[in-house]
């Protein structure tokens, strides 16, 4: 696959450093996942998708690019996950900073630590919204306490979380979770009415970290472990859209996509998501 340019195939003008708003930071990792492998080449994929995407968002009346998107150089750090870290970690913390707004694509879920404990250094009062089918709160898994497995284990050493479209866990997870902070998929797939709920445990800053398998596999097959029940396109953008009107939105991530060759609708989905909530952002 030849890769783009950048996000949104945008010109120059758009898509330079020092004209630019918004950075779009690749991590190129997935040396912890368990099953299916590929979410390394999630980056390039969703970039690659993005160069199709109309520009113009109809629901927004907005068109975001022009608010600048830059793309860095993918992070390919392929020693040990607490390495990767502290490198999404730097160039996040770097971005920030210099007053941009960041949005890391990864890569697995672990990605998604480095870029937390940045914004956390560099904003008060936040939470972090997880939405994905696992919980995330292992301690640690297969002798790592990095494992994509317990990245909300990590986060909630730093501050609070809030979980929303979780559907799998292990027992050992219980005693980590907090229930009233927690929004299980069977109880909120076919109705709105836990909005305003999930958006009361939430501090007005707060950073978002998508695993794309809090999907549906029917719209979003494309993930190293697709488990059924999930959660549908326009109930998550309205739920995104309530939480962007309502609190401040400080940075985001969207992690494990694991392309498939004959099917680029899921690395679409992926790329019009993030296009979508910096519509939201800044669209309006």
């Amino acid at each position: 696959m030849k890769q783009k340019a950048n996000f949104g195939d945008l010109p120059e003008k758009c898509s330079g450093q020092t004209n630019s708003k918004i950075v779009i930071l690749p991590v190129k990792y997935d040396q912890t996942s368990t099953w299916i492998k590929g979410a390394k080449k999630g980056p390039e994929a969703i970039i690659e998708a993005s160069a199709n995407m109309e520009l113009y968002d109809i629901e927004t009346d907005s068109e975001v690019y022009k608010k600048g998107i830059f793309t860095d150089k993918p992070l390919a750090e392929k020693t040990s996950p607490e390495n990767m870290i502290k490198a999404v970690e730097r160039k996040t913390k770097s971005y920030i900073e210099k007053g941009l707004f960041v949005v890391v694509i990864g890569g697995e879920h672990s990605v998604s630590i480095g870029s937390i404990r940045a914004h956390a250094k560099c904003h008060e009062n936040i939470t972090v919204l997880q939405l994905d089918a696992h919980a995330d709160l292992r301690d640690q898994y297969n002798k790592s306490k990095y494992n994509h497995a317990c990245v909300m284990a990590r986060a909630s050493e730093i501050c609070p979380i809030v979980q929303v479209g979780i559907r799998s866990m292990d027992s050992s997870e219980k005693k980590y979770m907090k229930k009233e902070n927690t929004f299980f998929a069977q109880d909120i797939h076919d109705n709105s009415d836990w909005f305003d709920r999930a958006i009361s445990k939430i501090s007005q800053n707060v950073y978002v970290t998508i695993d794309l398998d809090v999907f549906d596999p029917s719209i979003m097959p494309s993930t190293g472990t697709p488990e059924p029940g999930g959660l549908l396109w326009y109930q998550t953008l309205a739920f995104l859209k309530k939480l962007v009107n309502e609190r401040n939105i400080i940075g985001f991530d969207i992690v494990e996509l694991c392309p498939n060759e004959t099917n680029k609708a899921p690395d679409f989905l992926a790329a019009k998501l993030i296009y979508k909530l910096l519509s939201y952002k800044f669209g309006e």
